[in-house]
Protein backbone atom coordinates (compact mmCIF):
# COMPACT_ATOMS: atom_id res chain seq x y z
CA UNK A 1 0.00 0.00 0.00
CA UNK A 2 1.16 3.54 -0.76
CA UNK A 3 0.09 6.64 1.16
CA UNK A 4 0.03 10.04 -0.54
CA UNK A 5 0.36 13.15 1.61
CA UNK A 6 0.73 16.79 0.62
CA UNK A 7 3.15 19.21 2.21
CA UNK A 8 0.31 21.12 3.88
CA UNK A 9 -1.17 17.88 5.30
CA UNK A 10 2.24 16.89 6.67
CA UNK A 11 2.61 20.29 8.35
CA UNK A 12 -0.93 20.05 9.73
CA UNK A 13 -0.22 16.59 11.20
CA UNK A 14 3.15 17.67 12.62
CA UNK A 15 5.24 15.25 10.56
CA UNK A 16 6.75 17.64 8.00
CA UNK A 17 10.29 17.29 9.42
CA UNK A 18 10.03 13.50 9.11
CA UNK A 19 8.81 13.79 5.50
CA UNK A 20 11.66 16.20 4.74
CA UNK A 21 14.19 13.70 6.10
CA UNK A 22 12.61 10.78 4.23
CA UNK A 23 12.82 12.61 0.90
CA UNK A 24 16.09 14.50 1.43
CA UNK A 25 14.45 17.93 1.41
CA UNK A 26 16.25 20.85 3.01
CA UNK A 27 14.70 24.01 4.40
CA UNK A 28 16.13 25.90 1.42
CA UNK A 29 14.26 23.78 -1.16
CA UNK A 30 11.16 25.32 -2.72
CA UNK A 31 8.12 23.15 -1.94
CA UNK A 32 4.52 23.96 -2.78
CA UNK A 33 1.77 23.35 -0.22
CA UNK A 34 0.01 21.04 -2.70
CA UNK A 35 3.14 19.05 -3.56
CA UNK A 36 2.50 15.35 -2.99
CA UNK A 37 4.77 12.76 -1.43
CA UNK A 38 4.25 9.02 -1.71
CA UNK A 39 5.04 7.08 1.45
CA UNK A 40 5.40 3.35 1.79
CA UNK A 41 3.21 1.57 4.30
CA UNK A 42 6.19 1.25 6.66
CA UNK A 43 7.00 4.96 6.41
CA UNK A 44 3.35 5.87 7.08
CA UNK A 45 3.34 3.61 10.14
CA UNK A 46 6.57 5.12 11.48
CA UNK A 47 5.08 8.60 11.11
CA UNK A 48 1.87 7.58 12.87
CA UNK A 49 -0.44 7.97 9.87
CA UNK A 50 -1.72 4.39 9.98
CA UNK A 51 -1.69 1.54 12.47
Amino acid sequence: MKIIITQSEAVERGIWKQVMEAFGISSEDEIWETEQFILTEDQAREMGLIR
